[in-house]
């Protein structure tokens, strides 16, 4: 009769082959979680002057080009 022989293993050791598997999944989830955060806070005047503008090729769709006659404040 064959004997069951449980080994216990840490809960949340991470070992270099975990970190690769997961890896990938991490970045594309990081990336989705970044540009989602972007689109949020794209109204917000803080993050428009001090990143979305600065973008290299459309950057320019964000600049305020209202004229100072037409702003109310």
């Amino acid at each position: 009769m064959s004997r069951v022989v449980y080994h216990s293993r840490p809960a949340l050791k991470v070992t270099s082959a975990m970190s690769r598997k997961w890896a990938p999944s991490a970045a594309v989830w990081g990336a989705g979680a970044g540009v989602m955060v972007l689109y949020i806070l794209s109204v917000t005047p803080l993050v428009k002057r001090g990143f979305l503008t600065k973008l290299p090729v459309v950057g320019a769709y964000w600049e305020d080009k209202t004229p100072a006659s037409d702003k109310p404040f």
